[in-house]
């Protein structure tokens, strides 16, 4: 997915709320935005918003010295998805179709998203869940994913944002017990999971969890590890979460449903979805 101009406004957005977590100073504020203003200004909008938004983060924490601005917010997500998990659970355990609902449970968690400028709390969540349950996803694509997860002998999850990987816990948990690697990001970028997450929700004591190597906001794959372009190789299945990932991943391969909630225009208009939207996406390529 290419970066339109309206993805922009947004670049700065975020720089100028990050800075005002990590600094007071309001000097160093309008340097860190003016240094962006210079990076944006030399942007490829052929490449996907994530590119430009790695390179904007990577310059905040550079001159904040700051490498996790969202590690308080990233543990109170964490902390706020385990209080919905034990009722998530038993929604899955009462539904009639509880792979259905576990797939649309992890959908709503993609709702916690720090750098889409939502600041989840119980309502937003609670209103996510109940959009997520009801939203009127395509029977036939949801259809095509559960064939895939019980066809698929190796399957690659790859992972959005703290919070959320609380959502994914239930989902892994209806596919198991088959093979499942979890991804996180390699380095703290926005409120995206890393393996401390992965610690925290559990999901290191159920399935084998790897670093992608990278801080990117997405899934760049000429930034990512050996040991994670291995796991993405040898997969015959990949889960994919979230605006990020799409935006990163669409264009890549045939092996590849994205679960995502739409949170801006711009992943509207490519999605041909209206924002709120619950998705799953299958790759074309």
């Amino acid at each position: 997915m290419k970066t339109y101009l309206d993805c922009i406004p947004c670049f700065f957005r975020q720089a100028l709320k990050t800075s005002r977590i990590v600094t007071n100073d309001e000097a160093l504020q309008e340097y860190i935005l003016k240094q962006v203003s210079k990076l944006i200004g030399q942007l490829d909008l052929l490449k996907p918003p994530p590119y430009t938004a790695y390179k904007v983060y990577q310059l905040i924490s550079k001159l904040t010295e700051c490498e996790d601005p969202y590690l308080d917010i990233k543990k109170a997500s964490n902390n706020l998805a385990l209080k919905f998990y034990p009722k998530m659970k038993q929604l899955i355990k009462e539904s009639p179709t509880p792979m259905e609902t576990a797939i649309r449970l992890a959908i709503a968690g993609n709702i916690i998203d720090f750098g889409a400028g939502i600041e989840a709390n119980k309502e937003i969540i609670e209103k996510s869940i109940k959009s997520s349950l009801q939203y009127k996803i395509s029977k036939s694509v949801i259809s095509k994913l559960q064939s895939s997860i019980s066809k698929a002998e190796n399957i690659l999850y790859i992972g959005d944002n703290a919070g959320e990987i609380v959502f994914d816990k239930l989902l892994i948990e209806q596919i198991l017990p088959r093979k499942i690697t979890y991804v996180v990001r390699g380095k703290p970028i926005i409120n995206d999971v890393t393996l401390v997450d992965a610690i925290d929700s559990g999901i290191s004591s159920l399935v084998e969890v790897v670093e992608n190597g990278s801080s990117a906001p997405g899934t760049i794959l000429e930034t990512c590890s050996p040991e994670f372009m291995q796991c993405y190789n040898d997969a015959d299945l990949i889960i994919a979460k979230g605006q990020g990932n799409y935006e990163t991943l669409n264009e890549e391969r045939n092996k590849i449903f994205f679960l995502l909630k739409v949170k801006c225009a711009i992943v509207a208009e490519d999605t041909a979805s209206e924002v709120g939207s619950s998705l799953i996406i299958r790759s074309e390529q």
